[in-house]
């Protein structure tokens, strides 16, 4: 049974599911910083996931990059996997843009959360309702 990790749970809220993936948001309004969670059990590694699983969630990944970097007009995606800190397999995608708030260095760390506005997650989820219904995306 798939449960998403106890720090992923705290600092993000849950937007909906692709067809592998859970889609959440960092709690962080500094950036528009997405995370795709594969809904496997027990999986930390992206080569513990079988082909069709890899496959799906690069596929997934690749979509969303995509979508964010239309939708709030990136200068540059960051995709990465990390898990130094949450083990759990996760996929951060992050829209980055010259004049954010840690550009041109990486997010972690740079700078104290900036929480939303539960306005601002709800404009976020309308933006990703329109752009995202191709890819059986459900919020």
């Amino acid at each position: 049974m798939f449960v998403l990790d106890s720090r992923l749970e705290q600092d993000t809220v849950v937007l909906g599911d692709f067809p592998l993936c859970r889609l959440l948001l960092m709690k962080d309004a500094h950036y528009p910083w997405f995370i795709l969670v594969p809904r496997r059990e027990d999986v930390s590694e992206v080569f513990q996931l079988d082909s069709a699983d890899q496959r799906s969630l690069w596929h997934e990944a690749g979509s969303l990059a995509e979508t964010l970097k239309d939708t709030f007009a990136a200068d540059k995606m960051n995709v990465a996997t990390l898990g130094n800190v949450v083990s759990q397999l996760h996929v951060h995608v992050i829209a980055r843009r010259k004049d954010d708030a840690a550009w041109p260095a990486p997010v972690w760390g740079r700078h104290a959360a900036l929480a939303y506005t539960d306005e601002q997650i709800e404009a976020i989820r309308s933006k990703l309702r329109l752009v995202l219904t191709d890819c059986d995306f459900g919020v």
